[in-house]
């Protein structure tokens, strides 16, 4: 039997429940529905792996009285292919249902229709933070510094430039868009120049940064930097430094210091249980982590500065094959690696599952509140890398070492979990 294509066809898991959200909190069961995409490429690999993985840790910390009920729907290519699209209502529906869901990369054919899968599915289900996990796990890295990095970055997912509102320069809509420039506010603009809209909002700055906040409280982080390119583009990301810091300080008073109260109220020496809210010029913020990266524990960031930042941060830990990636919206989510879709090495049992895998445990541990999985989870990884059992990406910068298979790799951290 195939999977659902359209809304009809939806009928949860039998043995599973849903999460629901009561008073704008998520309220999860032990034995929640998890939607799961396979994705494109090696995304079929990765999430086997990651899904064997986390089920598990879930086992050993819990004893069998916390279980995940898995519930698969269709996007991509194997969607094309079932369903006749690649996003099918049902696959979206379900989402909804469920409030979790777990994807691997998908990869948009040329001519679909779609700018991207992953940007529509986050436009349709409201996804509007993209958080990335900056973290080192022993694994080899080119930066001297790379034991000192541990950033989570947020990244708005909605709005600036990858709203996708442009035009070709020799498209009519650019036409009209330069003559009404330049008739009703004397801007003058060149006659083969391509446009497009920039969209920062009050509203979606300031429910990222709440979002940011709250994580930094029951995480205990205790930096807070805002990234913006406001001295230039003063009404868009200058604006986005001025909301983000609004939000900080009407709204978490009691936990929040200011970088200019730092050394105004309390001579550079924050707080006990206080958290400094701060800024940083965008291309200042790039250098930075790379010469301090200590300073920094959680980056706010509009979309592109995000996209940005993320690659570059994870290069500094070895790259983006271990970097994961959650989008979460108000009681929802779907987490997804930041890497691609590698159809070079698609069934070869080959690839790296350990960005996949950390996605889960942000799915799990962070947002379903799970936390005694990301430990157990994360702590494998170390041991895997520290012991030198490792895939062919990390094993070539390793003289000597033997690289093991996907599936080899995800039997050893299920060892090593049981083994905890």
């Amino acid at each position: 039997m195939g999977l659902p294509c359209s809304r009809s066809e939806l009928k949860p898991p039998a043995g599973g429940e849903l999460a629901k959200l009561v008073d704008g909190k998520l309220v999860v069961p032990d034995n929640p529905v998890v939607v799961y995409i396979e994705g494109d490429g090696i995304g079929p690999e990765v999430v086997r792996s990651a899904r064997a993985v986390i089920d598990a840790a879930i086992e050993k910390a819990y004893g069998g009285t916390r279980r995940i009920v898995w519930w698969e729907m269709a996007a991509g290519e194997k969607a094309q292919r079932e369903c006749g699209e690649l996003l099918p209502e049902a696959t979206l529906e379900a989402i909804k249902m469920t409030r979790l869901a777990l994807k691997g990369p998908l990869t948009t054919p040329v001519g679909s229709g779609f700018r991207s899968l992953n940007v529509a599915i986050r436009q349709a289900l409201d996804l509007y933070a993209n958080i990335r996990p900056v973290r080192f796990y022993g694994q080899p890295a080119p930066h001297k510094y790379a034991d000192k990095v541990n950033f989570v970055i947020f990244r708005e997912n909605t709005e600036d430039v990858y709203a996708g509102i442009e035009w070709p320069w020799d498209s009519s809509e650019a036409s009209k868009l330069r003559e009404f420039l330049k008739r009703e506010l004397g801007v003058t603009v060149r006659e083969d120049a391509g446009l497009g809209l920039k969209p920062i909002s009050k509203f979606a700055t300031q429910r990222l940064m709440r979002r940011a906040i709250e994580w930094a409280i029951r995480n205990g982080n205790r930096r807070i930097t805002l990234m913006h390119k406001g001295n230039i583009m003063k009404y868009t990301e200058g604006a986005f430094m001025q909301w983000g810091y609004e939000v900080a300080v009407n709204e978490f008073r009691e936990y929040i210091v200011t970088e200019q109260e730092l050394w105004e109220k309390y001579n550079g020496e924050l707080p006990e249980g206080k958290i400094l809210v701060n800024d940083r010029i965008a291309d200042n913020m790039l250098q930075q982590i790379i010469t301090r990266p200590w300073d920094y524990e959680i980056i706010v960031a509009p979309n592109l500065n995000g996209d940005y930042i993320s690659d570059a941060a994870n290069a500094l830990v070895g790259g983006i094959g271990m970097a994961a990636g959650m989008n979460m919206g108000d009681g929802i989510a779907v987490a997804e690696p930041v890497h691609g879709t590698a159809p070079k090495y698609a069934g070869k049992n080959v690839i790296n599952p350990t960005a996949e895998i950390l996605s889960a445990t942000l799915l799990i541990g962070e947002f379903m509140g799970w936390r005694e999985v990301v430990g157990l989870v994360e702590n494998a990884i170390r041991r895997a890398i520290a012991d030198k059992k490792v895939t062919y990406d990390l094993a070539r910068h390793m003289p000597g070492v033997e690289p093991l298979k996907t599936t080899e790799y995800t039997e050893a951290l299920i060892e090593y979990i049981k083994e905890s």
